[in-house]
């Protein structure tokens, strides 16, 4: 049931993705084996971008080589727009999205989103592109809470959710209420919920008795950190779609593993609501990472 929730990210193959990536990109054959580990269990979306790298591309040819172009769906994103007009910014937005199919090697996006939240404002030009033909929905990439409001009258909003992060306490009743559809990313913290303790640089250690504390709670509750983060997210009603991303198809399906329990009990939640502490932005949002 939860694992057609999950929602294949593929930013890792085209970049050296995560503060905890270790191994680089995946190769042709690991990404092949990923995307068929994908749709054998039961992921129906797949998640790229044009900022990706070769991503598009990589996904593409994956896709072509397995014969899944008309299976899975995919999600992509419009760069950022540097448009001084609407014209400008509307040309840019189909040249984009023409790109991205050709590289995807498909003829239409399941959805299409800004990647850039400053972006937000040419969301209606993008809408546009729905009536066209080349997107079933349009919608925003948001990084920060600053646009929740605009972003949650849009069709599809993806955004960063994780057990440490609260900054979008406020958008979820506002989503739900607007039947938006909503994509969480960044589930692990790019990796830092994970990692080895020891690794975790000194401007981000104030997550780690944070973490201390949530694993206790993982332990007392016989689940592993991982299966706790995955398993809060997907506590959340407003959430349709969790991505994750992975470099192996081993880690794929030890993500599907761990959904499949599907969302925590209510007395755990609470617990974990008592043990995580409001975090400022240099902790909980990666781009602000030094």
């Amino acid at each position: 049931m939860y694992s057609s929730k999950i929602i294949l990210g593929t930013v890792q193959f085209g970049l050296a993705y995560g503060i905890a990536n270790v191994n680089g990109k995946p190769s042709f054959e690991t990404v092949c084996d990923i995307v068929k580990a994908a749709y054998e269990g039961g992921i129906q979306t797949l998640d790229t971008a044009a900022a990706y790298g070769d991503s598009e591309t990589v996904l593409g040819r994956a896709l072509a080589k397995l014969g899944l172009q008309r299976s899975l769906s995919v999600i992509s994103k419009v760069p950022a727009i540097e448009a001084k007009t609407d014209a400008q910014a509307s040309a840019f937005i189909v040249r984009s999205i023409t790109d991205s199919l050709k590289n995807l090697g498909i003829k239409r996006l399941s959805a299409c989103l800004l990647h850039r939240e400053e972006d937000i404002r040419f969301l209606p030009l993008l809408e546009k592109m729905v009536d066209k033909g080349l997107i079933g929905a349009a919608g925003v990439s948001l990084d920060s809470s600053y646009y929740i409001h605009e972003g949650a009258s849009a069709q599809c909003v993806q955004l960063p959710c994780n057990i440490l992060d609260q900054r979008f306490d406020t958008f979820w009743p506002l989503a739900t209420a607007n039947n938006t559809h909503v994509f969480s990313r960044s589930v692990y913290l790019q990796g830092l919920l994970l990692m080895p303790e020891k690794n975790i640089k000194p401007s981000l250690s104030a997550v780690i008795p944070i973490r201390r504390a949530l694993a206790a709670l993982a332990c007392e509750a016989g689940c592993t950190m991982a299966e706790l983060c995955m398993r809060f997210v997907l506590s959340n009603p407003a959430i349709s779609g969790v991505l994750v991303g992975v470099d192996t198809a081993e880690q794929l399906n030890e993500n599907l593993h761990v959904a499949s329990h599907g969302p925590l009990p209510a007395d755990l939640l609470q617990a974990i609501d008592a043990v995580v502490p409001e975090l400022p932005e240099t902790i909980v949002r990666p781009a602000l990472w030094q």
